[in-house]
């Protein structure tokens, strides 16, 4: 509770990128056409995969659900963003502060699974070619598709012990979304609960499937080098090549953000490296498997010719 010269904070005030208001309308202008440019991909790879048959294989019905995923994230933090470099901060409701970490944690978990699941996808195509269609079939995709999604609902249920914290006195927020740190910092509650589950869930959530990833690329790399062709190897190897850009990108900027101590890095470099998984990643993604995948690119093709002749 507050203490007798303290009030309950009902809102608070994101700060976004303070030292940069004189650059707000060229950030405006590069996040706004990054996040046009995300929405369009991503929907375009849920289209294309929906609708084209020979596209509903294992390997793109992951990276539909992955650019589902990497719509909803962007989509739950870019738009809120955009309105606070325009007015250089905003104020949010405590409640709708919370919801956006709840979101947050869902499609950044869900993105975790799924490219993990990817990796096995391709461990199996590459390692096991022989019972690759045997073990992948639809059933089994939808099953992994499905926990993916429930696990995190569960993961994020430690969200309901923010709403048991008080938040009295301060209330800006030295970011540009609601992130579980400087939430913490906020609170004039003990939140050391909160941070131990926190910790634990990140083990699970980023932790276990990175671990998961490294041990199936082991056995790519090796099963890769088995290979009597230079021309198998490079072929073996390029299909793994667009997941890779994605584990490295993602994961990478995730480790740095949350698994480094937060006494070690300003405010700023806190945001600029957030940027990468919440806007560079889920921009790159289906540029990435757009320019590297035949099948995607033909069939983009195709319908935009289908719909220049009807048109």
């Amino acid at each position: 509770m507050c203490e007798d010269n303290q009030t309950e904070v009902a809102e608070f005030f994101l700060l976004g990128f303070q030292n940069l208001h004189t650059f707000k309308i060229l950030l405006f202008i590069v996040f706004f056409f990054s996040y046009m440019v995300t929405l369009n991909g991503n929907l375009i790879i849920v289209v294309l995969i929906s609708i084209i048959d020979h596209l509903k294989i294992p390997m793109f019905y992951f990276l539909k659900h992955l650019a589902i995923a990497d719509l909803m994230i962007t989509t739950a933090i870019v738009p809120m963003m955009l309105e606070i470099i325009l007015k250089e901060g905003i104020a949010i409701s405590v409640t709708a502060c919370i919801i956006q970490m709840h979101c947050f944690a869902i499609f950044g978990s869900v993105q975790c699974f799924l490219i993990a699941v990817m990796s096995y996808d391709r461990y199996l195509a590459i390692c096991n070619p022989m019972r690759y269609h045997l073990i992948m079939e639809p059933q089994v995709c939808l099953q992994m598709v499905f926990w993916s999604w429930l696990l995190v609902v569960f993961v994020s249920g430690e969200f309901v012990l923010l709403y048991q914290l008080h938040f009295c006195g301060g209330k800006n927020i030295d970011h540009f979304f609601c992130d579980s740190a400087p939430v913490i910092e906020l609170s004039t509650s003990d939140g050391s609960l909160f941070i131990l589950v926190d910790l634990s869930l990140a083990i699970i959530v980023i932790f276990l499937p990175f671990a998961f990833i490294i041990v199936t690329y082991v056995f790519i790399f090796f099963a890769i080098l088995q290979l009597s062709s230079t021309n198998g190897r490079w072929k073996a190897f390029s299909t793994c090549t667009s997941h890779l850009t994605t584990v490295c990108t993602y994961y990478g900027s995730l480790m740095a953000v949350y698994l480094t101590p937060t006494d070690k890095r300003s405010p700023n470099t806190n945001k600029f490296m957030s940027l990468f998984y919440i806007v560079t990643t889920p921009l790159l993604n289906p540029i990435i498997y757009s320019l590297r995948n035949h099948e995607i690119r033909k069939s983009f093709k195709n319908i935009f010719r289908y719909v220049k002749t009807h048109h």
